[in-house]
């Protein structure tokens, strides 16, 4: 079982920058694929940017790609997204997730674990 708890988003300006955080807890954090996604109002949840478990492979959606950053600190149980050039279309409450296995990262459904979201509102 893993808890994850998300924090960090906000209100912004377009064109500024957020940064999010979810905290996880368990001893096998290390060995989870870990994802973000956001979900618009009246919209599907997308996914937004993956990284494996060793933190080797990193993949991101074509909207987000050049302006956000996944990463994770496997020895705090953390994984971040360092969202810049923020635009309104990036508006959404976003999840942390978690899985194991490396693959098809941009699944929801492969994710079995989610937190409770935290809200971006990007301003134009």
């Amino acid at each position: 079982q893993v808890q994850l708890v998300e924090s960090g988003g906000g209100l912004v300006q377009a064109g500024g920058s957020l940064r999010l955080s979810c905290a996880a807890s368990g001893r096998t954090f290390s060995y989870y694929t870990m994802g973000w996604f956001r979900q618009a109002p009246g919209k599907e949840r997308e996914f937004v940017a993956g990284i494996t478990s060793s933190g080797g492979r990193r993949y991101y959606s074509n909207s987000v790609k050049g302006r956000f950053t996944i990463s994770r600190d496997n020895a705090k149980n953390m994984v971040t997204l360092q969202m810049n050039s923020l635009k309104p279309e990036d508006t959404a409450v976003y999840y942390c997730a978690s899985r194991s296995g490396d693959y098809n990262l941009d699944v929801a459904v492969e994710y079995p674990y989610w937190g409770q979201g935290t809200q971006v509102t990007v301003s134009s």
